[in-house]
């Protein structure tokens, strides 16, 4: 059988017929729509017997429908629409009846039974429907809301008053008692309305319902009622607990209100008011709206303070997130100091800066601190200058330097303002006590500008022992430290003591620990180079002082230490400008070129290059001067020529890249393979010492 019924052609037909076709051939043949749907014939009823069998077999099928699905509302809804529209009212309602028995909690359907009583006229059967409806389902709004329409409609206005009072008993939500109000206003009776309001506020108390019952009154041209009411709504609503945002919007409101009045004088004071009662998170709305305010209707200095008002509050947001934001803490103490100079109240000012100095940074690292104590220092400059306390500007560095932990730092700065305010108090020990302690307590840190600030006030002061002191107290903390050295010096140098001075320096340079050697030096040779010009305030001169030529002395002795350029620059440059005839100095000078050209023959290029150019430009001047221009010639002769070279770059040796190099006319007439020589030496006697070391070690193990 399998083999009988078989598909014998597997292969596509030639000609494919499509859905379409097929629907259009079925609509053709049978006249039906192209969706499928075949046109219903309506059936001509002409006498009643017709008329009552079509009722019968229609009102059949309903009850066969709702015999079959009792529960189903949908074909109690349909049986009735049907028998309203052969106008069987009462039948119809006896469907909406037996739906209600099913369900009586349906709002379609009581909305439906009532909304066929509506449209057919019967307003008792309709009043009757939504009696039952809102006493079954009392906060069902919508109910309440047709039922009123209907009596409104009907201008039954008692019993839509009624209908709302029956509704207002069970405190619906706020559109219900405006739907009321707005009644009450449609009838022109502005006293009931006002009436209901009131009851709504009592029922709703609330931020909301207070607003909505202001804007009534004010657009009632009831200002002074409307004023009532926000004023009610501060007084009433602080016993309640108002939500986020509410109280400020509840002053935004009035100052609105009376702004809207011309009542400038009042909209300011509620403002200002409100930025003075309520909380820096909440009255940032309320300050912008001062500030617009202002704008409009304000001075130039109201506008200015309400900037700096809002300002402020920007800055107490900032200090509030980020505590330790110096910038900010800065900031908000200006707009402080600020106010204080236009006020006189130094209350704000100086909490400002306690709350800004108590927020010490937490780790004992100096580059955390350095901002940090500029707070104090402004707190003692405004205690001090501003609201002229010394006490307390004494006691604001007093408590600053026993909150930097000098064990690991210290300030100099902090000292030294303290010093000074004792100093302007016309207290000189206790000055001196405080700096006294600084150098007890951070002789570890040999600050130096601890030590040159307590030595210039002793100086001012003309107490030169004591400044002597402070230096040497720097000296034995800091002996590796040239400045406390040089310092010296020209403390001595400065009061005549050159001798001193002198001796100061030779023990400086005399020290191979020294820091900065170079310093100790130049002081050195600028102490001799000046008593050389003027020995007059050599205290040593009768002594014979220091010799001929101790300039010229100490730059041979520096020499001996250091080959630099710098040095045989500044010797050349000194014997060039010493004191005597021009022709000895000129030739002085060339000598200390030609021994540094001769010194620096392997030193940096660089280093030839500007000895050269020196000392070309020395024999130029000679020459001018009336030299011999074959020195000038000679010098120009040993000047380089600047080649371009390739070498390999560092980040790929693959690669190359051009560079200038200076050959000098010195070094090219040297061998080629002197240095290769040389290098060839050096291989040799190592190898050499190698094998003398393996020859003995083998004779030690035999």
């Amino acid at each position: 059988m399998a083999a009988k019924f078989g598909v014998k052609n597997r292969a596509p037909a030639a000609i494919q017929i499509t859905a379409e076709q097929l629907l259009r051939e079925a609509h053709d043949r049978g006249g039906g729509s192209a969706s499928g749907h075949a046109r219903r014939q309506r059936s001509q009823i002409t006498d009643p017997d017709e008329l009552r069998e079509y009722r019968m077999t229609q009102r059949k099928g309903f009850e066969d429908a709702i015999r079959m699905n009792r529960v189903h509302l949908g074909n109690y809804v349909k049986y009735a629409k049907w028998e309203e529209a052969q106008e069987a009212f009462e039948r119809a309602r006896s469907v909406f009846e037996r739906a209600l028995d099913v369900d009586h909690r349906s709002q379609s359907l009581w909305l439906k039974y009532a909304e066929m009583e509506m449209r057919n006229k019967f307003v008792n059967h309709a009043r009757n429907v939504w009696d039952r409806a809102t006493a079954i389902l009392p906060r069902v709004d919508q109910f309440w809301y047709k039922y009123t329409f209907m009596e409104e409609m009907v201008e039954n206005h008692a019993a839509c008053r009624a209908v709302f009072e029956r509704w207002m008993a069970w405190e619906p939500d706020d559109r219900a008692w405006h739907a009321y109000a707005a009644f009450e206003e449609r009838r022109g009776d502005a006293r009931r309305a006002r009436a209901v309001l009131e009851r709504f506020v009592a029922c709703h108390p609330r931020l909301p319902s207070y607003l909505k019952y202001a804007r009534w009154e004010e657009r009632q041209q009831q200002p002074t009622l409307a004023r009532d009411a926000y004023e009610r709504a501060l007084r009433e609503l602080g016993q309640w607990e108002f939500e986020a945002g509410e109280e400020a919007a509840l002053y935004r409101a009035f100052a609105r209100f009376e702004e809207r009045q011309r009542e400038h004088g009042r909209a300011r004071a509620i403002l200002v008011h409100a930025c003075a009662t309520l909380d820096r998170d909440a009255h940032a709305d309320v300050h912008a709206d001062l500030l617009a305010f202002e704008k409009k209707h304000g001075a130039v200095d109201a506008v200015e303070r309400q900037v700096a008002e809002q300002r402020r509050s920007d800055y107490e947001a900032r200090v509030r997130d980020h505590p330790r934001d110096y910038d900010a803490w800065f900031d908000l103490l200006r707009l402080e100091e600020a106010r204080f100079r236009a006020t006189g109240d130094a209350g704000r000012c100086r909490a400002a800066y306690a709350r800004a100095c108590a927020q010490a940074p937490p780790v004992a690292e100096k580059r955390y601190w350095r901002r940090y104590v500029y707070l104090w220092l402004g707190r003692a400059a405004f205690e001090e200058v501003d609201v002229g306390d010394v006490a307390a500007a004494r006691a604001a560095l007093r408590a600053a330097l026993d909150v930097v932990p000098h064990a690991a730092f210290t300030f100099a700065k902090l000292w030294l303002a303290a010093a000074d305010l004792e100093v302007r108090a016309k207290d000189l020990g206790a000055a001196r006590r405080l700096l006294g302690e600084a150098l007890g307590r951070c002789r570890r840190h040999a600050k130096a500008k601890l030590y040159r600030g307590y030595a210039s006030l002793e100086r001012r002061l003309g107490e030169v022992d004591r400044c002597r002191r402070v230096y040497g107290a720097w000296v034995e903390a800091a002996p590796a430290r040239a400045a406390a050295w040089t310092a010296l010096a020209d403390l001595e140098r400065a009061v005549g003591e050159t001798s001193r001075a002198r001796a100061v320096l030779e023990l400086a340079v005399a020290r191979p620990d020294l820091d900065r050697p170079e310093a100790a030096w130049k002081s050195y040779v600028d102490l001799e180079t000046r008593l050389e010009a003027h020995p007059e305030e050599d205290d040593a001169a009768d002594a014979g002082g220091a010799g001929e030529n101790a300039v010229a002395a100490l730059y041979e002795r520096l020499l001996e230490r250091t080959r630099h350029v710098k040095v045989w620059l500044a010797y050349a440059s000194y014997e060039a400008a010493a004191p005597g005839e021009a022709a000895p100095r000129r030739a002085n000078a060339r000598r200390v070129y030609e021994r540094a050209h001769d010194a620096l023959r392997d030193a940096a290029d660089d280093d030839r290059v500007a000895l050269l150019d020196a000392w070309r430009a020395f024999e130029a001047a000679a020459a001018r001067a009336g030299d011999a221009p074959a020195h000038l010639d000679a010098v120009e002769a040993k000047l380089p020529r600047k080649v371009k070279r390739k070498r390999p770059r560092a980040d790929d040796p693959d690669a190359s890249e051009e560079y200038y190099a200076f050959v000098f006319p010195d070094d090219a007439r040297k061998p080629v393979n002197l240095k290769i020589l040389e290098m060839a030496k050096q291989w040799k006697r190592a190898e050499t010492a190698r094998a003398g070391g393996d020859s003995a070690a083998t004779g030690g193990a035999t």
